[in-house]
């Protein structure tokens, strides 16, 4: 239904959404479960993004936990919905513990291998690319930059000790 709205009403709404959200962290200091997706393609570059609303950064696709729902689910749906991509060989690797305006975030990381054309939705996400891990751009996130070479680690560990 949401892709009825015009993209750049959408992205406006996107923006307006952010603003009411972090208001509402602020007051509330709610605990919140999300997903962030580290994205490998098949010449080992991660994949990163540029959101529409909130800050500028080249981040990781992620995206809100639905009730009950698994982080690997909701990794599967995210990394599709922003980003057209498939992810295959997927595992949580992590779970952080975020502070976003007051906020209790808790972030489960996880990382597989993405599939198919990358084609960013253009409502939510305006920009996306595959980056060479030596290679990252100088704005990138600093949550994703500081632990990125640890969560894939973790990932190909977990990957070699099955087969």
């Amino acid at each position: 239904m949401l892709h009825l709205i015009p993209a750049p009403l959408h992205r406006c709404l996107y923006r307006l959404a952010y603003i009411a959200r972090s208001a509402w962290w602020r007051t509330l200091r709610p605990t919140i479960h999300g997903c962030r997706i580290i994205a490998l393609d098949a010449e080992d570059r991660v994949l990163l993004i540029r959101q529409t609303y909130g800050p500028r950064y080249w981040s990781a696709p992620a995206g809100s936990i639905a009730r009950r729902e698994d982080p690997v689910a909701t990794a599967h749906r995210e990394l599709a919905e922003e980003t057209g991509c498939t992810l295959e060989d997927a595992r949580k690797v992590a779970e952080v513990l975020e502070r976003p305006m007051g906020a209790y975030n808790v972030v489960h990381v996880v990382v597989g291998r993405a599939g198919g054309t990358l084609r960013p939705d253009g409502r939510e996400v305006d920009d996306a690319a595959w980056f060479e891990l030596d290679a990252l751009p100088a704005d990138i996130s600093p949550k994703v930059s500081s632990d990125l070479s640890g969560w894939i680690a973790a990932w190909r560990e977990a990957h070699s000790s099955e087969s």
